[in-house]
């Protein structure tokens, strides 16, 4: 996953700094273009390399070492990309499948900083000359408070155990906006990075290809041919592992509403099922927007139903733990239905708290006691599991 984020990070670069429209050409590489890719280089003094990536994830509660998921590899480029005065571009992470346009717009119009809270104290090594930092520090003062680029994640979970068929043609539909820089995700411990699609097959690209590593010859030039590949692999998209982030590049603000409106176009198409919400504020229920907070940080929760449980007519749910003030939604049988449990049911739950996925989950045992019998009921009887998701 570590390998996707790069790609879909160093295509969001190129469309920054050399343009959607630019294609590869080996013989005449332009200076952007090789400064990109001196950025990704496996070097520990590289903003962009697997060593970066992988030490930055210790914030988000991963040791080095460990599988990162869509969304911690997210979080993680969000904090890199901080330090890039040349780029001098805003990320974005949505939350809770919720894109805040208002959130965005402070990210855009605000300084580098206020995406890393902590930016002068964890700031990586650079191996920019002094020269060059002096130059994007006097280019980033000029455009500090205009709009800035940004790279939009939104990390999403379609389902339980495998994607949910409703969502298929909602996920085809997000590879057609003209935003669009693919899907990270793939299939349990072996990600693939998404760039498109052909009927129910989804073309994307494979890291897990062992190569020496790239290095600079001793007059600079970059042997970048392992950058690039002859062809791309399919997969059925019924296949993909639900857990997935999709990514957009919006260049300026004309661009952004734009995609707004596009998105705004596919949520309303009414034989799809809606895989995020876009809102033009944040909800009332949710803490202040902190550009510089991740996931894990956040003091809201959402509380979730894991069961398959087939709700019953004047259906009531109550839970006894106070530590949350939780908005039910079900993901069981129904996606995006309302919480299911049992008429009558009394539910108690035991609470305790747990990491995963750069996230912090409560997870309530419930046990349904029903007033006729008051016999417990195990899981796969109607026992079931509340995850209460502190994003």
């Amino acid at each position: 996953m570590l390998r996707c984020g790069q790609m879909m990070l160093a295509q969001a670069l190129i469309c920054r700094h050399l343009g959607r429209d630019w294609r590869w050409n080996p013989t005449e590489p332009e200076e952007s273009y090789t400064r990109i890719l001196k950025m990704f280089l496996d070097r520990k003094d590289c903003p962009y390399s697997i060593q970066q990536i992988a030490q930055m994830g210790v914030g988000e509660g991963k040791s080095v070492g460990m599988w990162f998921g869509p969304n911690t590899v997210a979080q993680v480029l969000r904090k890199l990309v901080a330090f890039d005065s040349w780029s001098n571009m805003a990320v974005h992470v949505a939350l809770d499948n919720t894109v805040v346009q208002e959130d965005i717009r402070k990210v855009c119009c605000g300084s580098r900083e206020t995406q890393c809270g902590h930016a002068s104290s964890t700031q990586p090594p650079s191996n920019k000359s002094v020269h060059e930092t002096k130059s994007d520090a006097r280019a980033e003062s000029a455009f500090t408070r205009a709009w800035r680029p940004v790279l939009i994640f939104i990390p999403l979970r379609l389902g339980l155990n495998e994607i949910n068929a409703v969502y298929v043609k909602r996920l085809k539909r997000c590879f057609t906006l003209r935003q669009s820089l693919g899907v990270i995700g793939g299939k349990p411990n072996h990600a693939h990075y998404f760039i498109g699609f052909v009927g129910d097959e989804l073309i994307y690209l494979d890291p897990h290809t062992t190569q020496p590593a790239l290095t600079t010859d001793k007059w600079g030039f970059l042997q970048d041919e392992g950058y690039h590949c002859d062809h791309a692999c399919r997969m059925n998209i019924h296949n993909l592992d639900p857990s997935i982030a999709l990514g957009y590049y919006c260049h300026d603000e004309a661009d952004f509403e734009a995609w707004c409106k596009d998105i705004q176009q596919v949520i309303k198409e009414q034989d799809l099922s809606p895989m995020f919400e876009l809102t033009e504020e944040r909800p009332s229920h949710w803490p202040p927007f902190d550009p510089g907070q991740s996931s894990m940080e956040t003091s809201f929760g959402v509380l979730y139903t894991t069961a398959g449980v087939k709700a019953r007519d004047k259906s009531v749910l109550h839970v006894s733990s106070k530590q949350w003030n939780s908005t039910s939604r079900a993901t069981g049988t129904n996606d995006r239905g309302s919480c299911c449990t049992y008429h009558n049911a009394r539910i108690l739950t035991d609470v305790y708290q747990h990491r995963h996925e750069g996230s912090l989950h409560t997870v309530a045992s419930v046990s349904l006691m029903d007033k006729s019998s008051r016999s417990r009921i195990d899981h796969e009887n109607s026992f079931i599991n509340l995850l209460v998701t502190c994003w």
